[in-house]
């Protein structure tokens, strides 16, 4: 037990160090284009290169980690960051950035390993916040960011790299001795794992929404240092410490995210992220003045921190079977979502002189991605009621106004023998006894009508011909205009006819008053 105690605070200090790795180009590009000279574009596609490797790996990662254990392959990935990051600290052209910033992109699949592994030892109740002080790990672009500049102006960016293969070392060791060997593994194949989740459609919206929410998160990461520096002419220290300003933010909401998404429906919290992405990208787009530029970006980081935590909280929700492989897609998608929009805002302003059309684009992304949340949300509720319909004791039928039946549930069939293709398209005379009379009809209609309710005895037929006694509740289903669009009726059989009166006989009356 001692040992899986740890496995939060080392799983979130191994992620910690991973973000650190992954965007080492970025946080010393500044520095790096003094010695090698880049384009506009060049320093875009290096800043954003290690996303692929790490953004693709995460899906594989997920799926290792529920094989081989967070112990295995986290002190793997460890030792093997150490050749492209030495190799990057030797760089002396854009082909061995692109090159080292490839493999660079091993640190960003780690974060696939404690999403995947810690949810193992939480309850469900919990996920939300698990995952949310592990996702804190990002916090470590923010450290790149804020101290290889400052590391950099004293020692070179060259020596600034190298310093980091000895934290690998370290972390590795660290795994060694303290992850859990005792990991529950799942050994089910790749194949299989991907069979059970591709076919569910809220596995892409999901991984949709993070795309939006990590990938923005990365991407700004990625672009606001050397687009502050070029754009508004600030120090590069100072750009450096504004970035980890705006990682620091993000880091902080991502708990937040994942406690609100533990209390309160996921999709209510993305309801109001995507609200602010949104507005915060149409802010942007207006090229404001830096303070107003830095509200704007703020709003970004609390939106997509939030976001980040919360849409953790829906992964093992959905896929408690299949998390590894749920996770590394979802996280991948993410990756891939900071990978490309620091290559397409570089393009628009090649192309047009200036970034409003990206983040406009940003903002109807983000807008299309509120309606499906909207969607989504009342969809679920859908969903709910009609899971409770369906496996309630109680028989339901619902007709429309003219009594021809439109739905029945599978009690309805238990108790009166009819599937729902037998009566379905029918009306409910099909159920009836003849041991009622016409005015036992009238009264029932009359109430329905003055009413909009009756409730009551009725002996009907089963399929077989048995005749049985329910307790029948009818409602009338009305629209906003006050028509009736629907009657739904709700039975239960009553095991005798005595036993029936005794139990109702007091009850009718105030029933009727009741519904009525």
């Amino acid at each position: 037990m001692r040992v899986q105690k740890w496995q939060l605070p080392l799983l979130t200090l191994s992620c910690t160090l991973s973000f650190m790795v992954w965007v080492i180009l970025s946080g010393l590009m500044p520095f790096i284009k003094e010695e090698i000279p880049l384009t506009a574009s060049q320093t875009a596609l290096v800043t954003a290169i290690p996303v692929i490797l790490g953004s693709i790996l995460r899906i594989v990662v997920g799926y290792w980690t529920n094989r081989f254990g967070a112990r295995t392959i986290l002190m793997i990935s460890f030792l093997v960051l150490l050749v492209p990051v030495f190799y990057v600290s030797q760089a002396h052209s854009y082909t061995d950035l692109v090159i080292g910033g490839l493999f660079l992109g091993i640190s960003g699949g780690i974060f696939s390993v404690g999403v995947t592994s810690l949810p193992k030892y939480y309850p469900k109740e919990k996920h939300g916040l698990i995952n949310g002080i592990y996702g804190m790990g990002n916090i470590g672009t923010a450290i790149t960011t804020f101290s290889a500049p400052i590391l950099a102006n004293h020692f070179g960016w060259s020596t600034t790299v190298q310093l980091y293969m000895g934290l690998l070392i370290a972390f590795a060791a660290l795994v060694f001795f303290f992850g859990d060997r005792g990991e529950s593994k799942i050994t089910s194949s790749l194949t299989d794992q991907v069979k059970g989740v591709y076919r569910n459609e809220k596995l892409w919206l999901v991984s949709l929404f993070y795309f939006i929410t990590f990938g923005s998160f990365v991407a700004f990461t990625v672009y606001l240092p050397n687009f502050l520096v070029s754009y508004f002419h600030i120090a590069k220290v100072d750009a450096g410490l504004r970035t980890a300003g705006f990682i620091a933010l993000a880091t902080v909401f991502r708990p937040i995210g994942g406690w609100l998404g533990d209390k309160v429906n996921p999709y209510k919290i993305l309801i109001f992220v995507f609200a602010g992405f949104t507005l915060s990208a149409v802010l942007l787009a207006f090229s404001p003045a830096i303070g107003l530029y830095t509200l704007g970006c703020l709003s970004i980081a609390i939106c997509a921190g939030i976001g980040n935590g919360t849409i953790f909280k829906l992964v093992p929700l959905y896929f408690s079977k299949q998390a590894g492989i749920a996770n590394g897609v979802v996280s991948a998608m993410g990756g891939l979502g900071g990978f490309f929009p620091p290559l397409i805002l570089t393009f628009l302003f090649d192309l047009t002189g200036h970034y409003s059309i990206g983040f406009m684009a940003l903002s109807e992304v983000a807008l299309a991605s509120l309606i499906l949340v909207i969607w989504l949300y009342y969809h679920e509720r859908l969903e709910l009621s009609g899971r409770i319909v369906e496996h309630t004791i109680e028989g339901v039928m619902v007709t429309n106004p003219k009594g021809i039946i439109e739905f029945v549930n599978p009690a309805f069939t238990e108790v009166t023998g009819y599937t729902p293709a037998e009566v379905i398209g029918k009306t409910p005379r099909i159920l009836k006894s003849d041991k009622q009379g016409k005015e036992f009809y009238q009264t029932m209609w009359k109430a329905l009508n003055e009413e909009g309710a009756w409730q009551g005895e009725v002996w009907n037929q089963r399929k077989n011909g048995d005749v049985y006694v329910e307790w029948l509740t009818i409602s009338a289903i009305r629209n906003e205009a006050g028509e009736v669009k629907q009657y739904a009726a709700m039975f239960s059989e009553l095991s005798t006819q005595q036993n029936s009166k005794s139990e109702r006989k007091n009850s009718f009356k105030p029933a009727m008053n009741m519904q009525g």
